[in-house]
């Protein structure tokens, strides 16, 4: 090595400890490549479903990676009896396991709806959140349910109702994940964020301080006019995914269901662990552009990664981008996962502290041809592979 490189990665080393934010990633360092990709599930090929729909990924604390959908018995809509699918990956992705279910709702005709996977590093469990009844057309009261597995997704526990603790109401996680806080304010709490009815639409939060055992209902950002049906361009926040910044501030972004204002992202922020989310800090994200989805979201290492089909109109053109401001800014640079039609998705990470598990991202999405619901795809991102 000449004495100058010598000297250069020296330097390089010196202020990567001496520097207060290592581990951190500078806008310069990353450049994503699609590096493997493998189909989970396809619609109407396996057993006793029609379609495969709204995709959940997670990691373990054991360091396993676990992917749900909901497979759907007998329709493609979103009323109808359904299973809670579920593989798991011991290997970053790269082999999973056969499918099983792991709740079964029978013949409701208005069956379970994920749902956020939530993930308790303090006690090392991984709790699921899903819905019951959530549209009211077939039964009633709707339910917020859980489960939870304490041995690394190999089992899971009885559905627990959490209406007895929170009230009926409809109330749909997700879909996603949510968040254990890791910074102050509230360090450890579970947060899980969704939405309600079309007409009681609105971002909702549910909150635990004691690892799942109780919850309480914490912000909401009701839809105007609430509980009220709805036209074109109302205000009408819905399917949403909370991060949490390294300032201890929740970030969720939000569905812009009725194109209220613009085709593209809401965003609204919490400051005090979820339990409001002012409209001081409602905005628009003019960047992301979007047809009315659920879409991905995830923090690592100071950069904030998201993905959506990105298109005003149709579901197409399943994109990831990126951002070194937390969020107020995204790179010029975009990746496109897949051109053609494409739905919900859902980004996670294994943060093991590794150099290995630091070069990884890995998205879920439907994913298709001629239709966004024809298969669920699992993709690793090598955030650094196209340098």
């Amino acid at each position: 090595m000449e004495t100058g490189s010598r000297l250069a990665a020296l330097s390089l080393l010196f202020s990567a400890v001496l520097s207060p934010c290592v581990g951190l990633v500078s806008s310069g360092e990353i450049d994503p490549l699609l590096y493997e990709e493998q189909l989970l599930w396809v619609s109407g090929a396996q057993g006793e479903v029609n379609t495969y729909r709204v995709p959940l990924l997670s990691f373990t604390p054991k360091g396993s990676l676990l992917a749900f959908a909901e497979a759907r018995k007998s329709t493609a809509g979103d009323v109808g009896a359904k299973f809670l699918a579920m593989r798991r990956s011991t290997d970053k992705g790269a082999t999973w396991s056969p499918t099983t279910f792991i709740v079964d709702d029978g013949t409701q005709p208005d069956g379970l709806n994920l749902g956020s996977v939530v993930v308790d590093e303090e006690v090392g469990s991984v709790i699921l959140i899903y819905s019951m009844c959530f549209h009211l057309y077939h039964c009633h009261p709707a339910s917020t349910m859980m489960v939870e597995s304490k041995d690394d997704g190999l089992s899971w526990s009885q559905p627990r109702n959490l209406s007895v603790q929170l009230g009926v109401k409809n109330f749909a996680p997700g879909p996603g994940f949510g968040i254990q806080k890791r910074y102050e304010p509230a360090k450890g709490r579970l947060v899980v964020c969704g939405h309600g009815t079309l007409e009681g639409d609105g971002v909702f939060c549910i909150l635990s301080d004691d690892h799942g055992r109780k919850w309480y209902n914490g912000a909401a950002l009701k839809s105007i006019p609430y509980n009220q049906k709805k036209k074109a361009q109302d205000f009408n926040p819905d399917e949403c995914q909370p991060i949490e910044l390294t300032d201890g501030s929740i970030v969720i972004n939000v569905r812009n269901q009725n194109k209220y204002h613009c085709q593209c992202r809401l965003v609204v922020r919490s400051t005090d662990g979820g339990l409001s989310l002012p409209v001081e800090g409602l905005y628009f994200d003019y960047t992301l552009v979007d047809p009315a989805v659920a879409a991905g979201a995830l923090q690592k290492d100071g950069v904030v990664y998201f993905t959506n089909p990105a298109n005003e109109q149709h579901r197409i053109n399943l994109t990831l981008r990126w951002s070194v401001t937390d969020g107020k800014t995204w790179e010029n640079k975009a990746v496109q996962i897949w051109a053609g039609p494409s739905g919900y998705s859902c980004i996670t990470s294994v943060d093991s502290g590794s150099p290995e598990d630091r070069k990884f991202i890995y998205v879920i999405y439907e994913k298709g041809h001629k239709d966004y619901d024809e298969t669920v795809s699992f993709a690793k991102i090598h955030l650094f592979g196209g340098r």
